[in-house]
């Protein structure tokens, strides 16, 4: 069941060249627009461009994926859009021994800022980090406010969280655990915030604020993100991939905020890289 109290779709499927996954996808519930979740564990003979872009060592080589991720689009423009995501790789060639790694993360998109929820959100993150090393939340946190970037825009996604990729400098052991911290965490770090804001009371220019603030998560997803890419080149399910886009979504030429109101207050001082805690 949701937060909703509703039940999910569940959608499993197959991969031609190999392995399969369940995507779980449901909408229109009085408080999520729209949530998802996917499951996948696909290998093959050749990584896609994408894998090997920043690893070109691993072109010809053999792997095997398993991946976890969930996106959640509010119906209350209050409430921001929360993404998790938790994958490992594992990639061969010939005789040498395989390589293998982490990784993942999470992301807050909000579409009205408060600091008390960006503060949650990011002590949340860090309490997970802590334990396998004091280094990691701040160097993570760096990595998705890098990641999560539109440079066509020159403006962040949202307020970031944490990301990492080609994780495995903990040992096997450690860095599975770390892995499972940073996903058990997701939870207790936005349902605070969903449910503190999920009955706010918004009107049409709330809600066309929302629309159109959905448009750079499109555009995100869509030019930027290397796991839709990676999806899309490795011929993976496109129902799935596309999973996590956004229900409805407006694009407006040339709009700018009303100086002094809330919605330029997301610009001036929330899409703006900064320490939280």
């Amino acid at each position: 069941m949701t937060a909703d109290g509703h039940a999910w779709e569940e959608d499993k499927w197959e991969r031609e060249q190999g392995g399969g996954g369940c995507s779980r996808v449901f909408a229109d519930g009085p408080f999520i627009e729209k949530a998802g979740v996917n499951f996948s564990h696909v290998f093959g003979d050749q990584l896609p461009a994408s894998a090997t872009a920043n690893r070109p060592e691993l072109v010809g080589c053999s792997w095997e994926a398993f991946g976890v991720s969930t996106v959640i689009h509010p119906q209350n423009p209050y409430v921001p859009t929360a993404h998790a995501n938790v994958r490992f790789f594992v990639a061969e060639k010939d005789a040498a021994e395989p390589v293998w790694w982490f990784g993942g993360g999470y992301d807050l998109t909000p579409y009205y800022g408060f600091d008390e929820d960006c503060k949650h959100w990011h002590s949340t993150a860090k309490n997970a980090c802590d334990a396998f090393s004091k280094e990691l939340y701040e160097r993570l946190k760096n990595n998705c406010d890098d990641y999560f970037y539109l440079p066509h825009r020159k403006e962040p996604r949202g307020v970031g969280g944490l990301f990492f990729d080609d994780f495995n400098e903990l040992g096997f052991d450690d860095s599975f655990a770390f892995l499972k911290s940073i996903g058990d965490s997701f939870v207790p770090a936005y349902m605070p915030i969903f449910d503190r804001r999920k009955e706010t009371p918004f009107g049409d220019r709330e809600r066309n604020f929302q629309l159109y603030r959905r448009g750079r998560y499109v555009e995100f997803n869509l030019v930027h993100d290397r796991g839709t890419l990676f999806g899309l080149q490795s011929d993976g399910r496109t129902e799935s991939i596309l999973m996590s886009l956004p229900p409805l979504v407006r694009w407006q030429y040339s709009w700018m905020p009303e100086e002094g109101s809330a919605e330029a207050e997301l610009y001036d001082r929330y899409l703006v890289r900064q320490d939280w805690i």
